[in-house]
């Protein structure tokens, strides 16, 4: 039978906290962050995650079930339907039509709640979700929680009379995986110091190198992207925003022998012919020894996307080595791009974007756990199972008067951690393009090295 160590392991297989350095809601630097949502991704586990919380219970108290919204809905759904204890959903803000109600379900007053939660914390907004609850004439005696961070919230709700369940606490998982070998002691030490209220020390992280990323990554265009700029000693990226074949060709033999990857916008192409634009340049590609990226920032549902990308005029999956993607379709939408590397847009670097924090939080949680995604366009840093693809650079630091707001090299891998820097104007509008992107491409490299120290 397994255990509730084993378990938890399954659990902790999907991601559900990472350690290191994070900024919670509050401002306060965490050593840990735990994010339990992708349980609801996987129902095997989040079935067993039912019945485990189901057994700490006195399950005779209860005649309804409630969860805090957003997170703790889905595992409050799969209780109900493991104990037969009917469901009521509590709204986080009223609907403006219709009923305007806070507490959607069948219930009566004078009923028991069991109010179920994801993580806790401080626990206030526990003691600001049950009163909304109690208006309806419902009771909450009882709260039942995964993970309790240890940070005086179930304290606090004892304190007020509510009892508390909890099936796991920060000390016992970090016990766990210190077992298993996936914490050492300076972890284990920060996170203690962090739980009994001092300021916790974090070393600035530092830059992975191109050898340890191209170790660690596994898909196929992202390891040849890592050696490329290991045998060139390049990490630049040109945009070919030209408007002619003849343009594009000329372009390509110019900054190929300094660049890791070409960026394209074929749709510009006014001359565009497949047999006379594409197969070309593929051989220039291979002459000099660089990736072929279309930045076609696709942005529709699969379907759409399959067709868009395999057919039409411009077959990109025929020739491309990387793609640009929106990831606001979904996780589903990104499984057709097959042969390819995917480079999601997980923000961009235009003047009043609207991919805020919310967004790109999500979409880089998108971009982690999808097999087709090698890495994303961001203007902040990513994970380290990410390559990270830095636009709008340019020597010069102010911007273009169109919105665009410019970097330096030595800006995005020093503060950025970037990998590789996207140069569109700096280049194809200097007056020697080769000579530029010489200039880029040494820039590059050496802003990359010092980041290393």
């Amino acid at each position: 039978m397994e255990t509730k160590k084993e378990f938890f392991l399954e659990c902790y297989e999907l991601g559900i906290i990472k350690f290191g350095k994070f900024t919670l809601k509050s401002g306060i630097e965490s050593p840990f962050y735990v994010d339990l949502r992708p349980l609801a991704s996987d129902p095997r586990i989040l079935k067993k995650l039912a019945n485990y919380m189901l057994e700490m219970l006195p399950l005779d108290n209860f005649d309804l079930i409630c969860g805090v919204p957003y997170a703790a809905l889905p595992m409050a759904t799969a209780m109900s339907l493991e104990s037969y204890l009917p469901l009521i959903i509590k709204r986080k803000e009223a609907k403006q039509h219709g009923t305007k109600k806070m507490i959607e379900g069948l219930y009566r007053k004078g009923q028991n709640c069991l109010l179920v939660e994801d993580v806790i914390t401080s626990g206030t907004s526990l003691l600001e979700t049950i009163p909304e609850i109690e208006n309806e004439g419902i009771a909450v005696s009882d709260i039942i929680v995964v993970l309790d961070r240890q940070q005086g919230g179930k304290e606090l709700l004892e304190s007020k009379g509510f009892r508390v369940h909890t099936l796991f606490n920060i000390t016992e998982v970090c016990a766990i995986l210190k077992e298993e070998g996936k914490l050492d002691d300076e972890e284990i030490g920060r996170i203690n110091d962090f739980l009994s209220g001092n300021m916790v020390k974090f070393e600035d992280p530092k830059h992975l190198t191109y050898e340890y990323k191209l170790e660690n990554l596994e898909h196929s265009k992202a390891k040849k992207l890592l050696e490329i700029a290991l045998e060139k000693k390049s990490n630049l990226i040109a945009s070919a925003d030209v408007l002619t074949t003849k343009e594009l060709h000329e372009f390509a033999e110019k900054t190929g022998p300094h660049i890791v990857a070409l960026k394209t916008h074929m749709d510009v192409i006014t001359d565009f012919d497949y047999d006379q634009t594409i197969l070309p340049l593929i051989d220039i590609a291979a002459k000099h020894n660089f990736m072929l990226m279309e930045d076609r920032k696709f942005a529709d549902i699969g379907n759409t996307q399959d067709l868009q990308y395999s057919y039409g005029m411009y077959k990109i999956s025929n020739w491309a080595d990387l793609i640009t993607s929106h990831v606001i379709g979904g996780y589903s939408s990104l499984d057709y791009f097959h042969n390819c590397g995917v480079i999601a847009i997980l923000g961009m670097s235009s003047e009043g974007t609207l991919t805020d924090k919310n967004y790109r939080d999500e979409a880089t949680k998108i971009a982690q756990s999808h097999p087709n995604i090698i890495g994303g366009v961001a203007q902040n840093e990513l994970p380290e199972e990410l390559l990270l693809f830095t636009p709008g650079v340019n020597m010069e630091t102010s911007g273009d008067g169109k919105g665009q707001q410019y970097n330096t090299p030595d800006h995005v891998f020093r503060n950025l951690h970037t990998d590789f820097i996207i140069v569109g104007r700096g280049i194809y509008k200097a007056e020697n393009p080769e000579q530029a992107a010489l200039s880029y491409k040494i820039a590059g490299w050496e802003a990359y090295e010092a980041s290393l120290n």
